[in-house]
């Protein structure tokens, strides 16, 4: 009995005020508080466009009104027991949101708001009181504002992005490169915790049938295939990247990516329900990427065999730089029976060197009673090479005999650089006159 007069106290409530509006605005009064009474009116009719343009038209008139905005907002919300109406004040920011550029002092004012503590968005203090099945309701509102309260700080709600995916320049140098990308490392998880929230606000029982949860869910998915497209884009520039950042940039990557695989699993579940109960348009679904969970393992094994070569976990400089120098391996020490080994691990192949003391080496013997390599035979003349040279200059020309004089016409092979076949060169004769004896 209590239940169902707290049920009509709220509906009464609830019509009396629209009621007021109405009668304002015919008196000739026209407010912002007005406005969105009128626009949240506790019935199963949609939104109307009408007020969202003469919202619009407003603010771009008194550029003070997006704080009155805000403080009616939160009265509306606030105060509100009545699930059609928070609803609608829900569906009302969410149209405003697309409608307003991002540098308008609209989000500014909603963050002041929430950070003076004056409305939440999350948690959601909002408990429904007016329809048979209040859980139902209650959770979806409390889903759809958590939403909200995250497309607040992020920039992902945008109604000029479109789902096809443009080309745009990469930047040329390494740091502009490595900014941008530390930048995508940042935007990417908030992009990821969109997507989950536009699945949380997945209806369930007398919710999923409502007419204006279904035009709330048209608003919600749509946002998500702009959210995904661009998540889809950005991650892949990323991976692209991956090998030329810093250690810890890195490891966060590569968490964004594996959290990827499984929420690609599950976004793919929700698209097809979404298409089961009519949501949208089958051709305006985005395609799914799943991510296999051996490019996850393959990943992971690279990651940690490569950054087993770096001297510590906090190291910032880039894979790629550790690679090509050997100074930056890890050498790990270990001594066993005297002998000292450097093992160092690159993947699945591992190098060892074998250092032996100096000791056992060989290094403590005597190198004069060593054997030379190469010996020259003693000669009795302890000459010097000085008088061998002389002496070779002044050594006289042999006589050549009758049979060296017949043979005057020898062969010489010379090299030419201009032959087709450089392995092949032609044979020249020439002959030498030797004086006679």
């Amino acid at each position: 009995m209590q239940k169902r007069l707290r049920q009509l106290f709220t509906r009464a409530k609830e019509r009396s005020s629209v009621r007021y509006a109405k009668a304002a605005t015919a008196a000739g009064f026209c407010d912002i508080d007005l406005i969105i009474i009128k626009a949240t009116t506790p019935d199963d009719l949609p939104l109307s466009e009408k007020y969202v343009s003469e919202l619009l038209k407003i603010f771009s008139i008194s550029p003070s009104s997006f704080h009155r905005f805000a403080l009616s907002f939160v009265r509306r919300f606030g105060n509100t027991h009545c699930w059609r109406v928070a609803l609608k004040c829900l569906l009302l920011l969410h149209r405003l949101l697309h409608s307003l550029p991002e540098n308008s002092p609209f989000r500014t004012e909603l963050l002041w708001a929430r950070a003076n503590r004056l409305f939440s968005l999350y948690p959601c203090h909002f408990r429904d009181e007016s329809s048979a099945n209040p859980e139902d309701y209650t959770k979806f509102i409390r889903s759809y504002a958590k939403l909200l309260n995250e497309a607040l700080d992020c920039v992902a709600l945008d109604s000029k992005a479109t789902y096809n995916e443009e080309e745009v320049p990469e930047p040329e140098d390494l740091c502009d490169k490595r900014k941008e990308v530390g930048t995508l490392i940042e935007v990417l998880p908030q992009l990821q915790s969109l997507i989950d929230r536009v699945m949380d606000c997945r209806p369930s029982g007398a919710s999923a049938r409502n007419f204006i949860v279904k035009i709330a869910m048209k608003h919600i998915i749509r946002d998500s295939f702009i959210c995904y497209t661009t998540y889809r884009r950005e991650i892949v520039l990323v991976l692209d990247n991956l090998f030329q950042m810093p250690y810890r940039s890195c490891i966060l990557a590569f968490g964004i990516y594996k959290k990827a695989a499984m929420q690609a699993n599950q976004l793919c579940e929700f698209y097809d329900w979404c298409k089961a109960s009519g949501f949208c348009g089958v051709y305006e679904y985005p395609f799914v990427d799943r991510v296999p969970q051996i490019h996850i393992q393959a990943l992971e094994t690279f990651l940690n065999g490569m950054w087993q070569l770096t001297e510590s976990p906090s190291s910032t400089s880039s894979p790629s730089s550790l690679l090509g120098s050997p100074s930056t391996l890890t050498a790990t020490l270990t001594e066993e029976d005297g002998d000292y080994k450097q093992i160092v691990k690159k993947d699945i192949v591992v190098i060892s060197y074998q250092w032996e003391k100096f000791e056992e080496a060989g290094f403590g013997r005597d190198l004069a009673s060593e054997r030379a390599l190469i010996q020259f035979e003693e000669s009795e003349n302890d000459n010097s090479w000085e008088d061998i040279l002389d002496a070779s200059v002044d050594l006289p020309m042999p006589c050549p005999s009758v049979a060296q004089r017949d043979a005057t016409q020898r062969k010489m092979q010379l090299y030419n650089p201009q032959a087709v076949n450089p392995f092949y060169q032609p044979w020249y004769t020439y002959t030498h006159n030797h004086p006679s004896s």
